[in-house]
């Protein structure tokens, strides 16, 4: 699935005409991007949930076809950072819009075109790299989409991009999408072996994975204000034991993390066991420990000891 280095994967010399590329997929907080990413790769690489701002790093899934390797690198939601940890992630966004070859502007094709979708349409208008607008949440479409749609059409009179509904979800319209990327690519060699899907490292989607089961439990209780250090992993053939921290900023939220009698930790781990089994293909023990770093999303040192750095 994913590996700290390539030494056990070979990459093959890609055919004339073939093509690659990375495509950066960008849009507000909570719009599908990681549901899309996880839908065009065919496994789940990137953690998804109701709560705004899920994605903290950003992450690439890979996509190989006989056609082309698309490598989508899922970023933050572009919002108004109210901290340093969102300082980072919206610094890392606006950098993946300068380092990809092309552009997936995703919105919720659900509801009206908002200030933050003409934000970033704004942010794009400098840009040299071919923009699509895909119009995501297809299946959650009132009767009558009109307005909707002539909002979104709004949002781009001025540019000449193409616009495509879908759904990340069901993955309705997900290959025509797929079709029109590898059109705005260019020829291009393999970047990674063809059997990859991230890469990323297995340690960091372990730690993602219990991210997500703390956003799914926690809801509003304790938002964003958790990280997770995978301390120790030890394989065997029968079984992977994984030794992991959450970090909460406050007392209180460590209390609602463990929970009354330790339940709520235990349903976490739980979940999340059953995740990163998929992930290594095995059984899973896991052992969960809660620690308070007070105001770790406001130190640039802790940030940075826990894995959130500004990209180059």
């Amino acid at each position: 699935m994913s590996v700290d280095g390539f030494e056990n994967f070979t990459i093959p010399i890609a055919p004339d005409g073939y093509k690659s590329g990375f495509v950066g997929i960008i849009g507000r907080p909570n719009v599908g991007k990681s549901t899309l990413m996880n839908q065009m790769v065919g496994q789940k690489i990137a953690i998804t949930s109701p709560v705004a701002q899920t994605t903290r790093n950003r992450l690439r899934g890979i996509l190989t076809t006989p056609e082309a390797q698309i490598i989508f690198v899922d970023t933050p939601g572009i919002h108004k950072p109210h901290h340093q940890l969102g300082q980072v992630l919206v610094k890392n966004a606006q950098i993946a819009i300068r380092s990809v070859d092309v552009l997936l502007f995703v919105v919720d094709g659900s509801v009206m075109a908002g200030g933050g979708d003409r934000f970033i349409a704004d942010l794009l208008n400098s840009t040299k790299v071919p923009v699509i607008l895909g119009l995501n949440k297809l299946d959650q479409q009132p009767q009558e989409p009109q307005r909707i749609n002539e909002s979104y059409q709004q949002l781009i009179e001025s540019h000449s991009w193409p616009i495509l509904q879908f759904s990340a979800l069901t993955g309705a319209g997900v290959d025509t999408l797929q079709h029109l990327i590898i059109e705005q690519l260019e020829p291009g060699p393999y970047y990674y072996p063809p059997d990859l899907v991230t890469d990323q490292p297995e340690r960091f989607i372990m730690g993602e994975l219990i991210r997500e089961q703390i956003l799914l439990h926690t809801r509003e209780e304790v938002p964003h204000s958790v990280a997770i250090s995978i301390d120790r992993v030890e394989e065997d053939p029968k079984i992977t034991r994984i030794l992991a921290t959450i970090h909460a900023e406050r007392p209180s939220q460590k209390g609602i993390l463990i929970g009354k009698g330790g339940q709520m930790l235990k349903t976490i781990g739980s979940d999340a066991r059953q995740q990163i089994q998929k992930l290594v293909a095995g059984q899973v023990y896991l052992e969960l420990f809660v620690k308070v770093q007070p105001k770790w999303r406001q130190s640039r040192s802790r940030l940075a000891d826990l894995g959130y750095r500004v990209e180059e």
